[in-house]
């Protein structure tokens, strides 16, 4: 290889020696995957850790849900603005300033003497966790150039991106149970510290689009849009869906990103290219990262529910019981990734596993009051965990690929934005339909009686099941019908350009 390339961008870049570059590029997947690991497992790590900080900061129920909405709503809004900074400025800048704003906040969440400084300290988080994950997702995505290389890196970022839930509930019960719920908090400064001095040490600044400007207008219409419609569901959880503050919000979102949209199409530098999303294959990874993100919530929300409350289990020992789906979940990672997407193409696979995700969440329903872990969660767990590793890993591989060098930030802060926006109205349909269910079941019956309630609290979980598993049915027919047939022609690639 000689010692210089031109970038995609026709800027000259300095390329190492193939040994040493390879050796640094694994590098760098690790610094992009701690980085990752810190912004997913954030969403999660708290929820254990909120009826510690409420007894110790005095805030109401009715505040509670704030300290994971206000985090939810900054990053989804300002993803797509994220990505393209990264873009325009370079992605090591982006990088390294959300991974220092990231932990600088996570202290001042951890310090927080009262309600108004955790959730500001947790709305800054989403606002730095937005310009952080698209801009580790850009560099894996322009760091692996060559197809094997891509496919092992992918499956490691995508077994993150899917486990990292699990990883915050068992890490945030670790904590709460032998420190102090603002050790949840504190934890990422010292994620944060590894993640900045590997990323200042191996990363190299490009600005890809560093020509281009930034779209206003189509900033401020998609973070008000998707602002609108995450804090719509949002409500959905704590009002009725007939409530202005329900839908009002949601209609307000919609014309948003609609206009957006439109605005895209005239825009001489448009914020989100629609070139991005007009390919079919990577507008079927697009979904699948959006139906998975909301079908996943049926599987940690509630089942952590039951685990705690009903068998009875402490925070820790939830959160290591979902270690085993954890464990399928990066196996089917690398198959998927590096075997099987790469000889046969997405069409089979993804279907695929969106299909044994629906047969482990149907599997779960079989729950009940006295049920053991071992027989009738622990399978269940394993089934729906390989099922999932077979989706998001090259769905999110699939959705970045082939996008030219100054769409990369973009295009991985959709990867995100689906991934949030599922997770969000997966979270406000199935808590909608699980407390619909324990109403019904309580009609004609005793309120009163301890088994009833228990009955009640295990029809909402195995209806959020259900409905999870449909979801989940759905994604496999929408997949299937999307995916080209073979092996995508990124996949074939062998011509790097080496990004570092």
């Amino acid at each position: 290889m000689s010692q210089k390339t031109l970038t995609e961008s026709g800027q000259e870049g300095a390329v190492e020696a193939p040994a040493a570059a390879s050796a640094k590029r694994w590098w760098i997947l690790a610094v992009v995957a701690l980085a990752q690991l810190m912004v997913v497992l954030d969403a999660t790590i708290v929820n254990i850790a909120l009826p510690s900080a409420q007894a110790d900061l005095g805030f109401s129920d009715g505040n509670r849900q704030w300290i994971v909405t206000a985090y939810a709503l900054a990053f989804a809004s300002l993803l797509l603005l994220g990505g393209r900074i990264a873009d325009l400025f370079g992605r090591k800048t982006a990088f390294l300033i959300g991974v220092v704003g990231f932990a600088a906040v996570s202290a001042l969440g951890g310090a927080a003497t009262n309600f108004e400084m955790l959730v500001t300290a947790r709305a800054l988080q989403g606002a730095f966790g937005a310009l952080l994950a698209p801009a580790a997702l850009s560099l894996l995505n322009t760091t692996f150039t060559d197809a094997r290389e891509r496919a092992r890196a992918f499956s490691v970022y995508g077994a993150i991106a899917g486990a990292g839930g699990a990883v915050g509930l068992l890490l945030g019960g670790v904590l709460t149970d032998a420190l102090d719920w603002r050790w949840t908090l504190y934890v990422n400064v010292v994620i944060a510290v590894v993640a900045f001095a590997g990323g200042w040490l191996l990363l190299h600044n490009h600005r890809d689009a560093a020509n281009s400007k930034l779209d206003v207008p189509g900033t401020l219409l998609v973070a008000a849009g998707l602002f609108s419609l995450v804090y719509g569901f949002s409500n959905a959880e704590t009002h009725d869906w007939s409530s202005p503050e329900t839908w009002g919000f949601l209609v307000a979102g919609g014309a948003l990103l609609a206009a957006f949209t439109w605005w895209q199409t005239r825009a001489a530098h448009p914020l989100l290219p629609l070139r991005i999303l007009l390919d079919r294959n990577r507008a079927a990874s697009f979904l699948a990262v959006l139906i998975s993100g909301g079908g996943m919530f049926g599987v940690f929300l509630f089942l952590t529910y039951y685990l705690q409350l009903n068998l009875g289990f402490s925070p820790t020992r939830t959160g290591a019981a979902f270690l085993p789906m954890v464990a399928a979940l990066m196996v089917a990672a690398q198959v998927s990734t590096t075997m099987l997407v790469p000889r046969i193409g997405p069409k089979v696979v993804i279907p695929l596993g969106f299909a044994v995700a629906a047969v482990g969440m149907a599997w779960l329903t079989g729950i009940g009051v006295g049920s053991s872990y071992l027989s009738a969660v622990l399978p269940q767990l394993i089934v729906t965990g390989f099922g999932l590793g077979l989706v998001m890993p090259p769905a999110m591989q699939l959705a970045t690929g082939g996008v030219a060098a100054e769409d990369a930030g973009v295009a991985s802060a959709t990867v995100n934005a689906m991934q949030q926006v599922g997770g969000s109205i997966g979270t406000a349909l199935l808590n909608t339909l699980a407390a619909s269910a324990a109403t019904d079941y309580l009609v004609g019956k005793d309120p009163t009686n301890e088994l009833v309630q228990a009955g009640a609290t295990i029809e909402s979980y195995t209806t959020a099941f259900w409905w999870s598993a449909g979801l989940f049915a759905v994604g496999a027919l929408i997949t299937f019908l999307l995916f080209r047939r073979g092996v995508p022609e990124q996949d074939a690639d062998a011509a790097p350009v080496v990004h570092m």
